[in-house]
């Protein structure tokens, strides 16, 4: 901390003490006044924020600037940096559909994409939706979904103004560049188009932020004449929309983080009422591609864990009817399923790699599509087509800028459409990514991805910032991402711990990361710091976390249980009064959330469970390390409030150490800033942060 810093007194909560009691348990919270009452009004108008909280957070705000103020110099710097890495009129590769190509691009100095399109063999572009100007009436301003309509005439769109997630969804005539009457609000953003190109389908939110409806509009008719085509009763379950592998059908998914289901939409006749796949049957997930009269189905029926690839009928596709086509195979996690007319692709990981596997449906023979590098990643990016033998891929790792390949799954040949563009540039050999195994309380091997410059020294000096996750079966691949090289090339190692509670080693990685299992994800992170310094990458003090969402909970308990290990916490959007969230079941995501974490409403060993670990509940009269902690004020998934009722008692808490910081956005929600280089001012504060936390940061700045 600088010397300036510390004539800055933070501010102080007032403490409004709010008991209540729960299978016999009193809980006593000073600080849940931050929550305003009218929290799903602020969601659609944030200026109706109760004064003395916005007073509070903007107190709060302030504090967070007149200690990392000094850092301005660097931020600035570190944007600079960050922004010469942008190819700033970078562009998609375009899409093949029917006559046309769709792609998106940005123009020089632009925030926000452009849609258009190109005749399929070449010629001039035309372009329907310009972000640029769509946003600038607005302080914030995200797109949702954008789909052509199947006659090409039309583009569906939606966009997010209040960075709250309600998308309102218009429809723009590529012919006048103007969009028709229709408006369509509060929506999750996506739309599946009829085979006529006369309606659309879309999801509705309810008033508790929940998409929980399914509704048909037809052109040219108000949005109170749309037709509810299907609604979920269960609170904890969502519902999403997309079209089918061949297009015939909209597929209407519904599911927690435990069991799904899913319904069919002829788009040839968008008045029939959804079918039903196979019905729900808890703790079974599924998820299906059609061909022709035959579904392939990914699911984990048969206590296959980590999943395996079904075959049924699509007249008679119960779940009596399932066959195994790709049986069950431990420790190999099926991740995804994309299908075409004469091919099967499934994405797969083995110990944390990835791979794809082309299976020719009309031989059955299999090959593979891997890469050499220790850590890497890899995906496929779908199509509009489902007649082609050309499949799209991309690969990365943490030195390798992206790539993006297409592959002829018949020929077994592959053409690089695309590599990512450094302008300022970059050359990967004088980087090093690599991994190491930690191991954890109970033996569990963790994988650890790691980032540095070739000419490191490993002496155990090194600054190294450790990001983790862990929750809801999400791995966290080893991928390029060029913000980090302005970390790396000051000297940092980066590194990625691929712990329990994600799914990087197959879904048992995640099922012994959930539940009463979730101090696994924890203990798993402080694990991979120690194994990191043991191996002399760095030491003790010399760390810093990172965490966001969920990984903000992670970071939050991390620094309850083992914040000795770190210089520096910083926990964005962070989900860290678990308690709390989980016991009100009017927030958005609460009964969804209760397969996750446990509902401590209903279940007395939940309720304690929780509370055993919950952030916000464990804190302890002891030193702590800085904490930067960021919210948003609109955030509709971890509320503006969490954070703030955080740092408002660990301040209060807290033995020593320190700072604690807090930074609302007041504009913006679970994602930040909407445009791509006003994103890049957030990341230079977290970055900022960390450098100063390890006593760099002025060092940093010549």
């Amino acid at each position: 901390m600088t010397k300036s810093a510390t004539k800055t007194l933070p501010p102080v909560a007032p403490r409004r003490p709010h008991s209540f009691t729960v299978h016999g348990v009193t809980v006593t919270d000073d600080y849940a006044w931050i929550k305003d009452p009218k929290w799903q009004e602020v969601l659609r108008d944030p200026a109706i924020l109760d004064p003395d909280i916005r007073q509070y957070l903007e107190a709060e705000n302030d504090y967070t600037e007149s200690l990392l103020g000094h850092t301005d110099t660097l931020q600035k710097q570190l944007v600079k940096e960050m922004r010469g890495r942008i190819k700033e009129d970078d562009s998609s590769v375009p899409s093949p559909d029917g006559p046309f190509a769709y792609f998106s691009k940005f123009r020089e100095g632009g925030q926000h994409e452009l849609f258009g399109r190109m005749p399929r063999d070449g010629g001039d572009a035309h372009f329907v939706l310009d972000g640029d100007a769509l946003a600038k009436d607005h302080d914030y301003f995200r797109f949702g979904g954008s789909r052509h309509s199947l006659d090409h005439r039309l583009q569906a769109w939606s966009a997010d103004t209040k960075g709250s997630e309600y998308f309102s969804i218009r429809v723009r005539d590529w012919a006048s560049g103007r969009d028709l009457d229709d408006l369509v609000e509060e929506t999750d953003g996506g739309v599946v188009w009829s085979k006529d190109s006369k309606s659309f389908f879309y999801v509705k939110l309810d008033d508790n932020h929940r998409p929980m409806q399914v509704w048909r509009h037809k052109l040219g008719t108000g949005q109170a004449d749309d037709v509810l085509v299907y609604e979920e009763k269960d609170p904890g379950w969502f519902t999403h929309l997309h079209e089918s592998s061949s297009g015939r059908f909209c597929v209407i998914a519904g599911g927690d983080h435990e069991t799904s289901e899913q319904r069919l939409i002829d788009l040839d006749d968008p008045d029939a009422p959804p079918r039903m796949v196979a019905a729900r049957e808890e703790g079974v997930q599924y998820s299906i591609a059609d061909r022709g009269d035959e579904l392939f189905i990914l699911t984990n029926a048969d206590d296959a864990i980590d999943f395996k690839v079904m075959t049924a009928p699509i007249r008679a596709p119960e779940r009596a009817n399932w066959r195994d086509l790709i049986p069950y195979r431990e420790g190999i996690y099926v991740l995804d399923l994309e299908l075409y007319a004469g091919h099967m692709v499934r994405l797969e990981r083995a110990n944390a790699l990835p791979a794809i596997i082309i299976r020719d449906l009309t031989t059955g023979e299999e090959h593979a599509i891997a890469f050499d590098e220790a850590a890497y990643s890899l995906d496929t990016m779908g199509s509009y087509e489902f007649e082609t033998t050309n499949l799209r891929f991309s690969y990365s790792s943490m030195t390798t800028p992206s790539e993006v390949y297409d592959y002829d799954m018949a020929k077994r040949t592959r053409v690089l459409r695309k590599r990512q563009e450094i302008p300022s540039g970059h050359d990967p050999a004088d980087y090093v990514t690599t991994r190491i195994m930690a191991t954890s309380h109970d033996g569990a091997q963790v994988p650890v991805s790691i980032l540095h410059r070739k000419d490191l020294v490993r002496d155990g000096k090194a600054p190294l910032l450790l990001y983790g996750y862990g929750s809801y079966g999400m791995a966290m691949p080893a991928s390029f991402a060029a913000n980090r090289l302005s970390l790396v090339d000051r000297g940092f190692v980066y590194a990625i711990a691929h712990i329990r509670g994600g799914a990087d080693k197959g879904w048992g990685w995640y099922l012994d990361g959930k539940r009463e299992k979730k101090t696994n994800s924890f203990d798993d992170f402080a694990a991979a710091a120690r194994a990191l310094y043991e191996a002399k990458y760095t030491s003790a003090k010399r760390i810093v976390g990172h965490g966001g969402s969920a990984g903000g909970m992670l970071m939050g308990a991390v620094a309850n249980r083992a914040g000795e290990l770190f210089a520096g916490i910083v926990a964005e959007v962070p989900f860290v009064d678990v308690l709390n969230t989980m016991l009100d079941d009017t927030l958005p995501l609460t009964p969804p959330e209760w397969p996750e974490w446990g509902n401590p409403i209903e279940s007395e060993k939940d309720f304690r469970t929780i509370l055993s670990y919950s952030p916000y509940d464990n804190l302890a009269a002891k030193d702590y390390p800085a904490i930067l902690a960021m919210g948003g004020l609109t955030d509709p998934r971890v509320t503006y409030w969490e954070p703030a009722k955080w740092i408002a008692r660990l301040r209060a808490t807290m033995k020593g150490g320190g700072p604690v910081l807090l930074r609302t956005n007041m504009g913006a929600g679970h994602g930040g800033a909407s445009g791509r280089f006003d994103r890049l001012d957030e990341v230079a504060i977290v970055y900022a942060f960390a450098l100063w936390a390890v006593g760099m940061a002025e060092k940093a700045e010549v």
